[in-house]
Parts: structure tokens; C-alpha cells; sequence
């Protein structure tokens, strides 16, 4: 399918469908655990990006990372001008998903290699739903850092920002394996 056919038949369809390669894949339900950290995150991170300029966008906007690929990231932070696409965005400096045992294969491979493909993105977290841990992997001149966060505060590229995991996983319930 053709960037131009999925976004006409995106926007009537009644579910969400991310397009991978050309092939548009039907979105699942999220978990309770799953929207309460993606929350939490928005919350966080509100603040210091608006401190910035930048707009912080959760689940419903997509992200364009190739001609022929979009994906519905949990959370994404753009800075800079508008977006000259109202369906997308194409430039953001801060990526994350909220990884659980469906989606961890997807979140470590094909995406984590196509959101630090974008030039723009300094950082990519992944968030657990089943135990409190945040990964960031950070972009830097000598390549990708690979950090984790299991207690206490993770630093933050783009925003400029910590992020107390305790506030992040306050009242979450997390899933079990």
C-alpha cells in the first residue's frame, strides 16, 4: 500500500492500522497497566517539554520513519516547527513504548532500529510493564548508549530532564509475565 492510500484509508477506518513496509497491521487493545504508565510518562515529561518548545504526542499520532513505514509510538516528543503533515510526524527528539511480553520483540528490534534511524531522535526509552525498569538508548557522536533504570532517577536528552521512576510507576499495577 501506497503512504498516500494509507492515510486516506486510515482516516476512515474505525481501528488504528500502523504500516510496515507497505502492509497495514491493525492495532491491539492496550493493557491498564499499559495506559497508566503511558499517562504517567505524558505527565512527567509535560512540563519540561513545553520548557523547551516541544510538543509531547501519546498513542493517536503517528510517526512516519520511511516512505512506506508508520508507526502509533506510545509517546513522542517533537521540538522545532510544525509538522508541514497534519496525519504525522517525521522529526522527534524523544521516542518511547511501553514494552510488555506482545510487544517486546517488536519494540527491541524493528522498531528501536527504525526510530534511531531518524536524525532528529536523541533518545529512545522503553518502559516495562512488568517490573519497574526503564532502558534508554541514547544517541551520541561515538553512536548508541545503552542505558537501565531500575530505581531512582533516569536523565533525559531533548527535554533536559530526569525521570523519577517512582512517580512514573505510581499506582500501576504491574502485568506479570
Amino acid at each position: 500500500m501506497t503512504l498516500k492510500a494509507y492515510l486516506e484509508w486510515e482516516a476512515q477506518s474505525p481501528e488504528r492500522h500502523e504500516l510496515v513496509e507497505g502492509v497495514p497491521y491493525a492495532m491491539a487493545g492496550a493493557s491498564k497497566a499499559h495506559n497508566l504508565l503511558v499517562q504517567n510518562l505524558a505527565f512527567l515529561l509535560r512540563a519540561p517539554a513545553r520548557a523547551k518548545g516541544c510538543r509531547l504526542y501519546t498513542e493517536m499520532v503517528k510517526l512516519k520513519v520511511s516512505q512506506s513505514t508508520l508507526y502509533y509510538p506510545d509517546l513522542m516528543v517533537v521540538c522545532g516547527p510544525f509538522s508541514p503533515h497534519p496525519p504525522y510526524e517525521e522529526a522527534p527528539c524523544l521516542v518511547a513504548e511501553v514494552v510488555s511480553p506482545g510487544t517486546e520483540r517488536l519494540d527491541r528490534g524493528e522498531r528501536r532500529l527504525a526510530y534511531l534511524g531518524l536524525p532528529s531522535l536523541k533518545a529512545y526509552l522503553l518502559v516495562s510493564a512488568s517490573e519497574p525498569r526503564v532502558e534508554v538508548y541514547r544517541k551520541s557522536g561515538m553512536g548508541v548508549a545503552h542505558e537501565i533504570y531500575t530505581e531512582g532517577q533516569a536523565l533525559l536528552p531533548c527535554v533536559d530532564a530526569p525521570l523519577d521512576l517512582h512517580a512514573l510507576y505510581e499506582d500501576v499495577e504491574l502485568e506479570r509475565a
